[in-house]
């Protein structure tokens, strides 16, 4: 076998990223950076670049990032939102999924929070505790899976809107759901109803690729019926989920994934059984989405009050000195 055969292949092409293919479509993993709230300005220029490109980006071996250096990272991707009902960590506006905790596996294709109409553009996820065996996450690339569709079914795509609501059927795509989960999702994850409209097809604001904008928080296709409404969103999300169109991660503990919300979908695999499995994200706030003819994603419903809006005085609470230090808080009512 030739040296040239045994040479890891690196994308070059964003200045100081040295970037492993990880599949043929989606993915890239970044070899040998520190991630920090420090990084020169022209390396997060690059970040935004590679993932254009890759669509979701994997690190090894972050273990100096705490909840505080996690945050601090991601505003330097722009502002960090809490999510819209689920309680953080008191203090903060991660996002925690807890396998201990009823609602801590996210075993369905999504884009993150689509139920609202100005959904978060980034992502990134940190592997506090990752289980021996199982637990991978796997992305999907939506822009490739639209440029992929047949003439036809672009012309179809392109005229669709779709409602999307956290208050969809949780059980509906799982063999066996837990009463623990159920009930965490009606309780917690539902404890305000969001809604908004948004093109099922949609443009980039920074390459302009068109993808697909679909997942489990779809409740139905605007102006269709639910049973055509279900025939058609099978048709196209199944173009989403092709394995040819998949990155599949394999965490190790203190990893870290970073993917751009507006041209994926990912899916939390539910196999490693009771082992322990703990990860935190944190969400950069993104713009309503575009239809190829220029109407914006639109609210139907959403509650006066929410968590992000409410997180601010909840963090200076917690700040040293403050009286109310141990403040925690609930999810909006």
């Amino acid at each position: 076998m030739s040296d040239n055969a045994l040479t890891t292949p690196f994308d070059t092409s964003f200045g100081d990223l040295r970037i492993r293919r990880v599949s043929g479509h989606i993915g890239g993993e970044v070899q040998n950076l520190k991630l920090s709230a420090d990084l020169p300005r022209e390396v997060i220029e690059q970040f935004n670049a590679a993932l254009v490109k890759h669509k979701v980006l994997f690190f090894r071996g972050q273990d100096h990032l705490d909840d505080a250096a996690h945050q601090a990272f991601g505003a330097r991707f722009g502002r960090t939102v809490a999510h819209p009902t689920v309680p953080s960590p008191t203090g903060t506006r991660l996002f925690e999924l807890d396998a201990s905790k009823g609602g801590g596996r996210a075993d369905s294709w999504h884009t993150d929070v689509t139920f609202v109409d100005a959904f978060p553009k980034i992502s990134i996820l940190r592997g506090v505790k990752i289980p021996a065996y199982g637990g991978d996450t796997v992305w999907a690339n939506t822009a490739l899976a639209y440029e992929r569709l047949p003439v036809q079914l672009k012309q179809l795509a392109d005229q669709l809107w779709a409602v999307h609501s956290n208050d969809y059927d949780y059980g509906a795509d799982r063999v066996q759901v837990e009463e623990e989960r159920l009930r965490h999702h009606r309780n917690v994850f539902v404890s305000a109803v969001y809604e908004a409209e948004h093109p099922v097809v949609h443009v980039h604001p920074v390459s302009g690729e068109r993808a697909l904008l679909l997942g489990h928080f779809v409740k139905k296709l605007v102006g269709l019926s639910s049973s055509e409404s279900a025939r058609i969103f099978e048709l196209l999300q199944n173009r989403v989920t092709r394995l040819e169109n998949t990155v599949r991660w394999s965490w190790q503990q203190d990893d870290v994934a970073i993917w751009d919300n507006r041209a994926t979908q990912h899916f939390a695999i539910n196999d490693y059984g009771n082992q322990p499995r703990l990860v935190r994200r944190v969400t950069v706030h993104g713009e309503a989405a575009v239809a190829i003819d220029g109407q914006r994603s639109r609210t139907r419903s959403r509650p006066e009050a929410t968590n992000d809006a409410r997180i601010d005085e909840v963090i200076a609470a917690t700040r040293p000195g403050s009286s109310a230090a141990s403040t925690t808080w609930q999810p909006a009512a």
